[in-house]
């Protein structure tokens, strides 16, 4: 064997800027895939858990006969006793925090502009909120406060409200009727999610009870747990009459859909770009056989056998392999490790609703994601080079000393 590879790496050496390209290639393709692979891992993951942090969370009681697309607030469809309810489940051991979150549609008015918003009455106490203290200015909501406003940060540069501004706020009330009350901002939050923060704004929930007209109502139970892969067991532990319990999977299914479906694009996307790489691999290769048609002849003639002429393409295209994942899986390290820090900018993609999305993505590079595309991209390294390494051996020996003249 050591033969073998002091041969390939003299026949390599030929040609050393062709040789380096070939490399260079494979290892850049692998250096793409590998930030592809982490950058699909950053963006699954941290839709998944914004999605359940602002939105959703683990699980979510609610009155049977409530629908979430219409936000009624409507006595029949809301829960009552919400914080007596939200303190039983919170008390089970695999819950992390269980909060009453009341919900209506509305419009925030100043001067002559106005934006539509959804309009949550929160505990400003409970842990489940804190996803909303990363404050830009002012301060955070109180529970007593009855006439402090929080609004996110696109929506008041889009009105141009600071902190102590005053707006108006209509709201859809229990009885079917429009109210509006002036409110002022106490503070403006952030979540990092500019599709999420443009179009909601947050009330204590005693105040937003009263201004809505629900009273001691709230439209359901936000809980948070310990690890979301117990919400099952959770849900069939939590008892009530006339209660509906969804489950994260049950209110994120097309989240959960794109996220299995994720796994199948990228498995397109490695066999592309790895099959570029692997033509390159054989094209060097290809035209290493067409120049050393008399070396071959030779060799074939002073008694190599074919399955020697296989190994000795192999090794070379071993070697070119294993320097250029090297090379590749390293720049690939580096890139998607630097930017797991400052994360890749996006903006408003204007995703909200059942999917939501940072403005900016943190690629993540998982061992396993890692070991995979290095296996795949060698074992294609090897199987390509085995069509030129065949042909080289099927060369009869007078054939190819008499072609090479």
């Amino acid at each position: 064997m050591m033969n073998y590879l002091k041969m390939a790496y003299r026949n390599l050496g030929r040609h050393r800027r062709r040789s380096v390209l070939s490399a260079l290639a494979l290892g850049l393709g692998t250096a793409l895939l590998m930030f592809i692979a982490a950058f699909f891992e950053g963006e699954m993951r941290g839709s998944m858990e914004t999605t359940l942090r602002l939105n959703t969370g683990h699980l979510q009681v609610t009155n049977a006969s409530y629908d979430p697309d219409k936000l009624s607030v409507a006595w029949e469809y809301l829960i009552e006793n919400p914080s007596q309810s939200a303190a039983k489940i919170e008390a089970l051991e695999q819950v992390k925090a269980a909060t009453p979150r009341l919900v209506t549609s509305g419009i925030v008015s100043v001067r002559d502009e106005s934006a539509g918003v959804q309009i949550m009455g929160i505990d400003p106490a409970s842990p489940a909120n804190d996803p909303y203290r990363t404050l830009v200015a002012g301060e955070f909501l109180a529970a007593e406060d009855r006439s402090g406003i929080l609004i996110g940060l696109p929506l008041a540069e889009s009105l141009g409200l600071q902190v102590g501004d005053s707006l108006q706020l209509l709201v859809n009330t229990s009885d079917g009727i429009v109210d509006e009350q002036p409110f002022t901002i106490r503070g403006i939050f952030t979540t990092g999610t500019s599709a999420y923060d443009k179009g909601i704004v947050f009330l204590p929930l005693a105040k937003a009870q009263v201004f809505s007209g629900a009273m001691e109502r709230a439209s359901y139970i936000f809980v948070m747990l310990n690890d979301r892969e117990q919400a099952d067991a959770v849900a069939a532990a939590i008892q009530g009459q006339n209660y509906r319990i969804r489950t994260w999977t049950e209110m994120n299914q097309l989240l959960v859909l794109v996220n299995d479906f994720s796994n199948a694009y990228l498995t397109v996307i490695n066999l592309i770009v790895l099959g570029v790489t692997a033509t390159v691999i054989v094209n060097t290769l290809l035209m290493s056989v067409f120049e050393r048609t008399r070396e071959i002849g030779i060799l074939s003639a002073i008694g190599m056998k074919g399955s020697q002429i296989i190994t000795l393409f192999l090794v070379e295209a071993t070697l070119l392999g294993t320097a250029g994942i090297t090379f590749g899986s390293l720049v690939g390290w580096a890139v998607s490790a630097y930017l797991a820090k400052v994360g890749v900018f996006f903006g408003d993609l204007g995703i909200s609703g059942e999917m939501l999305l940072e403005d900016r993505i943190y690629p993540i590079l998982t061992l396993e994601s890692a070991i995979n595309l290095i296996v795949t991209a060698f074992i294609i390294t090897v199987l390509a080079s085995l069509y030129p390494a065949r042909m080289a051996s099927r060369m009869e020996p007078v054939e190819a000393l008499h072609s090479a003249q």
